[in-house]
């Protein structure tokens, strides 16, 4: 399986901070919000990684992440020319795909639990056939895409943005995929507002009955960094969870060394590029 982290938004939601540096590239507490889909992505297993980027912003990407090999995976990058929307990721990345699976992350997007690990290398492992997203609950899913289970915990609907929603379960920004997105992808045509809607993608995966919808348990913490007080609101809570636990959420080094991508001299010389900042103190202490 092959991840794609979406990362070209304009993030006009976070105007003006984002006028001189793209969304996915502002920090999130102690690290950039970048590092978040990307750590989901290995926690998964997953050490193919294509990063969509907008127009002119190559060079900062590079820079920040470069080809991955620090942390014993795989980067690539394409260009989104136009916000096309979030099915269009496939198209972009096409040629990435291949033959493959894949998961699709977006890149303000937050995803935090003890059980990370398990839960996404379980649905990356698992996925044979059609796709699997997760339902995650919330107060007020009126600006998501809604899902209504029977009685069984099935999914019997998606409604996008719906005024009356039929539960409180909504679809997060992390997606996996049989190869059969490409062509459905391929196939969709836009919504009013102009985009390739990924609601789109998984109401044809429930039609074709191969939705699989994995309920996450309320003690998951799902954040969506795309406005400023989302922003503000994440990085205090990244800050409270490792003051808590002790434990750095979406360390990139940490996981590459935990999964053995990387040996423990990697993770030391790493450390130490980062001098004596609390962040490499932390990589040391490993």
């Amino acid at each position: 399986m092959k991840g794609i982290v979406l990362a070209a938004g304009k993030g006009s939601r976070l105007y003006p901070m984002t006028r001189p540096i793209c969304k996915p590239l502002l920090p999130v507490y102690d690290k950039p919000m970048i590092y978040y889909p990307i750590a989901v992505l290995m926690e998964a297993g997953i050490r193919e990684i294509l990063v969509i980027i907008p127009p002119g912003e190559e060079g900062p990407f590079y820079r920040l992440l470069g080809n991955g090999s620090q942390w014993g995976i795989n980067i690539s990058y394409e260009v989104q020319e136009k916000p096309r929307g979030i099915a269009d990721a496939f198209l972009v990345g096409e040629r990435f795909i291949g033959c493959d699976s894949v998961c699709l992350v977006l890149g303000d997007n937050i995803f935090h639990s003890l059980e990370n690990d398990r839960i996404m290398s379980r649905a990356a492992r698992e996925l044979q056939e059609g796709a699997t997203v997760f339902g995650y609950y919330v107060e007020d899913p009126r600006a998501f895409g809604v899902i209504e289970f029977d009685e069984n915990g099935n999914a019997l609907s998606i409604e996008e943005k719906p005024r009356f929603p039929k539960s409180h379960y909504i679809i997060p920004g992390m997606y996996f995929y049989d190869n059969q997105v490409v062509d459905i992808a391929r196939s969709l045509q836009p919504s009013a507002r102009g985009e390739l809607e990924i609601t789109d993608i998984n109401l044809e995966y429930l039609r074709r009955d191969q939705l699989h919808v994995i309920q996450l348990d309320r003690d998951f913490t799902w954040l969506d960094a795309g406005t400023a007080d989302n922003l503000l609101y994440a990085a205090q809570a990244v800050k409270e969870v490792q003051d808590h636990t002790g434990r750095y959420i979406a360390c990139l080094e940490e996981i590459a060394f935990l999964r053995g991508y990387i040996d423990l001299d990697d993770l030391h010389r790493l450390a130490g590029k980062l001098g004596q900042t609390l962040y490499g103190q932390y990589l040391m202490c490993l």
